[in-house]
């Protein structure tokens, strides 16, 4: 899952960002599924999905615990890691966090819905045929 989390966040990922824009596309790729899975799950339901994928990603990225999902669905506490922490750190935080994102939708959905939900939302992925079985592409 996590070599699926860095290629898109790669693609959401602007090649040259500001500062100014730099918060905004952080975590973009989570803010991509969002609607697709309150579809699919709810509002609710893509709350708790968020809320389990960054309780589990926080014991790996300290940082993210900090971070807490609103009622909306969108992430909340991102502007002070993301100002004392390293750029390669922060996208540490938003790998480890959507690769857990991932897996628990594999977990829930399967790998075949979770591979065409994310294939919609991001084609070019689709197109590379990875396989959410085991993470890896065919």
């Amino acid at each position: 899952m996590r070599g699926i989390a860095e290629r898109l966040i790669d693609y959401e990922t602007p090649k040259k960002t500001s500062a100014a824009t730099a918060n905004t596309a952080n975590f973009q790729v989570t803010e991509r599924l969002r609607p697709h899975l309150a579809t699919l799950m709810g509002h609710g339901g893509f709350r708790a999905l968020l809320a389990r994928a960054l309780k589990l990603a926080g014991a790996e990225v300290s940082w993210l615990r900090a971070v807490q999902v609103n009622a909306d669905g969108t992430l909340e506490g991102l502007a002070a890691p993301h100002a004392r922490l390293t750029p390669a750190e922060f996208r540490e935080g938003r790998v480890v966090l959507l690769a857990q994102l991932l897996g628990l939708l594999v977990a829930f959905i399967g790998p075949a819905l979770t591979s065409r939900l994310v294939g919609e939302i991001w084609p070019q992925l689709a197109a590379d045929k990875v396989d959410f079985g085991n993470g890896d592409k065919k």
